[in-house]
């Protein structure tokens, strides 16, 4: 998937664990690692902001982009939809 989710590198700068950022946040540690490990499809702006003001960053420290991999079977699924 060509968006990679980093909130594991946020965790280690803020030394802060997994059930310390969803206790702060206000989401269940399973949802926080549905994220963490990239299989979530979606993330709501108010998890988002609620992320970077526990972290102390901006989305962009949690969220990049990085070109697929070819033949990647998720091009597949983008191409029809």
């Amino acid at each position: 998937m060509p968006i990679v989710v980093d909130i594991d590198v946020m965790l280690a700068r803020r030394k802060m664990s997994v059930g310390e950022l969803a206790d702060r946040v206000g989401i269940t540690p399973a949802n926080l690692a549905v994220l963490k490990n990239g299989r979530a499809k979606a993330v709501r702006f108010t998890t988002l902001e609620a992320l970077c003001q526990v972290l102390d960053c901006q989305p962009g420290d949690l969220l990049r982009w990085e070109a697929a991999a070819a033949g990647d079977p998720d091009d597949d699924l983008r191409a029809t939809g």
